[in-house]
């Protein structure tokens, strides 16, 4: 489990192909005295294994479900990425429930300044848009942000200077593409809501961007 306060900024340093899946390294600032075999370290959002680790860098598998659910399949070496430790029992909770499984992949859409801080809108898969709320909580790349208002399925983002500062919002430019986890409450009480029917084979969704348009979610 994380918070989605992102701890350092990583750097990509090799990426392997092993077996039709992926090997990564990371390169990182963050204090591993404490990381143990099989810890999980967020990068970038998604909750990856240390399968091996140094003074200053650690080594993850990623399999096929992270690399198709996810930016991952697109990093390339020097890539900066953003990096959390699982938190503690005693670690101070800052940011909200993060799991680390990504849910999907978004598009950065608008990218701009807003007094000090950078304004960005990004357009979420219409699957997802159910799960977002306005001045709910959303992970983006790993960072726990808060939804100032929807549009359908664009949300848009405000992210102070110090945020901009310890994270790699600098590469978020028009066209980006981030990777987004939905706040965890939101898909158990779906679950809940379906009672008996969660344990009948799920059918294909009939939300789409026409749908949402005919139904006056986009504008």
């Amino acid at each position: 489990m994380f918070t989605g306060i992102i701890e350092s900024l990583g750097k990509v340093e090799s990426l392997q192909s092993v077996g039709g899946d992926v090997r990564l390294r990371i390169h990182t600032n963050l204090d591993m005295s404490d990381v143990h075999l099989g810890d999980s370290i967020a990068t970038n959002g998604i909750c990856l294994t240390v399968i091996d680790w140094g003074e200053n860098w650690y080594a993850a598998d990623v399999s096929r479900e992270s690399l198709n659910r996810s930016t991952l399949a697109n990093w390339k070496v020097g890539q900066a990425v953003n990096v959390e430790k699982a938190m503690l029992p005693t670690t101070r909770f800052g940011g909200h429930i993060v799991s680390g499984h990504v849910d999907a992949v978004g598009e950065i859409t608008v990218a701009r300044s807003d007094a000090r801080s950078l304004y960005f809108e990004v357009t979420a898969p219409v699957e997802i848009a159910k799960y977002l709320a306005e001045k709910g909580s959303v992970t983006v790349d790993g960072i726990s942000l808060t939804i100032n208002y929807l549009r359908g399925n664009i949300l848009s983002l405000n992210l102070i200077p110090h945020t901009a500062e310890r994270t790699n919002i600098g590469t978020w430019k028009v066209g980006a593409q981030v990777n987004l986890e939905v706040d965890i409450l939101a898909r158990y009480i779906e679950r809940l809501l379906l009672g008996d029917k969660a344990a009948e084979p799920k059918a294909e969704s009939k939300l789409s961007m026409a749908f949402l348009a005919a139904n006056g979610f986009l504008k």
